[in-house]
C-alpha cells in the first residue's frame, strides 16, 4: 500500500472556540464508543504510535462516547470546526455526509474482512477524488476506515428468513440508508440513542438490536436478548476524519508520521477487532444462555436478494460522488479477486 497524503491537524485548547495551530502538542481523538471498543484499542494504539514517533511532542487526548456531547453529530460538528481534530464517524455520519453512507450498505463488502480493511483504507479508494470531495466540501477530510467485525443481531425471537423479520422493531442508527435496508427486510428499523438502548430493550420499546459482537458485551445487550442471529450481511465501518483546515496546515514531517502510522493501523486494526469480537463471543457464551444462529448460505441468499434494489436507493441518497465511490469500491473488490458478500 502506497503511504497516503493525510494528516491530522491539533490543538492544546479547549473544544470550543479555539485558535487552530498546526504546533500544538495535543490532538484530540473523538470516538463514538466506550472504553472496551474496537474504537478505543484502535486509537490507543495510534496515541501509543504517534507520542514515540514525535519523542513525546504530541500527546493523543482519547475523547470516548459521551466525553464530548450528548449525540454523534456534536463530535461531527467539533470536528468540522476544529474543536476536535479527528475522530470516528459511521451510520450517523450520513447526516452530515450522506456519500459516507457507502459503508452502510448491505451484502457488498469482502467476504475476507481484512481485505476488506485493505481496499477502505487503498489510495485507488480512499484518495479517489469523488470520496475526498465529499468529505471536503464538509470541512471534513477522510483518513482512513476500520472495519470492526460483522454486524450481528439480536432478537427475543428466531431469525432465519425475511418473514421471521417481519414487523420486528429493530433498532438501527439515525440512518436512512439502513432504514431503508432494514425495510426491505421487512422489518420495522427505530432509532434509539445508544446509551438508551439496554433500557429500550430491556423494557420492550425495541425488540432487536444490531451491532458487532463486542458491542453486544460491552454494553450488556445480550443480557436483554434472546437470539444471536449471525447473517454476515455487514461489516460495521467507522470512517477515521479529521478536520480540513489542520489537513491542509500540517508539514510534509508530520504528513509522513501520520500517514505511515495509519498504514500501520490497517493490520493492527483488524487484529484488534478480531480479537475483541472472539473473546467477547467467549464471554457471552459462558455468562448467557442465549441462542447463537448461523445462517446458511441459501437462507442469507434471500437477504441478500432483498438488499439488492438498496444500492440503487444509496445512488438515490448521495448522488453522482455516491455512486462514482461505489463504482469504485466495487472495482477494487473485483480486482483483488476477493468476492464479496453480495456474490
Amino acid at each position: 500500500m502506497q503511504m497516503r497524503n493525510i494528516v491530522i491537524g491539533v490543538t492544546a485548547l479547549g473544544m470550543v472556540g479555539v485558535a487552530s495551530s498546526a504546533f500544538a502538542e495535543t490532538w484530540r481523538f473523538g470516538l463514538e464508543e466506550t472504553e472496551g471498543s474496537v474504537q478505543y484499542g484502535y486509537a490507543e494504539e495510534f496515541k501509543k504510535m504517534i507520542e514515540e514517533k514525535s519523542n513525546g511532542d504530541i500527546t493523543v487526548q482519547l475523547l470516548p462516547y459521551g466525553s464530548w456531547g450528548s449525540s454523534y453529530s456534536a463530535l461531527y460538528d467539533a470536528i468540522q470546526n476544529g474543536s476536535i481534530q479527528m475522530g470516528f464517524g459511521s451510520g450517523f455520519l450520513g447526516g452530515t455526509v450522506p456519500e459516507s453512507q457507502l459503508m452502510s450498505l448491505n451484502f457488498v463488502m469482502p467476504n475476507d474482512q481484512l481485505e476488506t480493511a485493505k481496499i477502505l483504507n487503498s489510495d485507488a479508494f480512499l484518495q479517489s477524488d469523488p470520496w475526498q470531495q465529499a468529505y471536503r466540501e464538509r470541512d471534513l477530510v477522510p483518513l482512513g476506515a476500520l472495519p470492526e467485525g460483522y454486524q450481528v443481531w439480536t432478537a427475543n425471537q428466531e431469525i432465519r428468513t425475511p418473514e421471521d423479520m417481519q414487523g420486528l422493531q429493530i433498532r438501527v442508527m439515525d440512518n436512512s440508508l439502513l432504514r431503508s435496508t432494514y425495510q426491505a427486510y421487512g422489518a420495522a428499523p427505530i432509532t434509539i440513542a445508544y446509551g438508551e438502548l439496554y433500557s429500550a430493550l430491556q423494557q420492550g420499546q425495541a425488540e432487536g438490536n444490531i451491532q458487532p459482537v463486542f458491542a453486544h458485551e460491552n454494553m450488556g445487550f445480550y443480557e436483554v436478548q434472546d437470539y444471536m442471529i449471525f447473517a454476515d450481511q455487514s461489516q460495521f465501518i467507522a470512517n477515521l476524519i479529521g478536520n480540513l483546515d489542520w489537513y491542509e496546515g500540517l508539514s510534509d514531517e508530520q504528513r509522513q508520521m501520520v500517514g505511515s502510522t495509519l498504514d500501520e493501523m490497517v493490520q493492527k486494526g483488524h487484529d484488534i477487532q478480531t480479537q475483541f469480537n472472539s473473546e467477547r463471543l467467549d464471554i457471552i457464551k459462558e455468562k448467557s444462555d442465549i441462542n447463537v444462529i448461523y445462517l446458511n448460505d441459501e437462507e442469507r441468499a434471500k437477504f441478500r436478494e432483498l438488499a439488492k434494489p438498496v444500492r440503487q436507493t444509496y445512488v438515490d441518497m448521495a448522488g453522482e460522488r455516491g455512486k462514482q465511490s461505489l463504482d469504485i469500491l466495487l472495482e477494487e473488490i473485483d480486482k483483488a479477486g476477493a468476492g464479496n458478500q453480495g456474490s
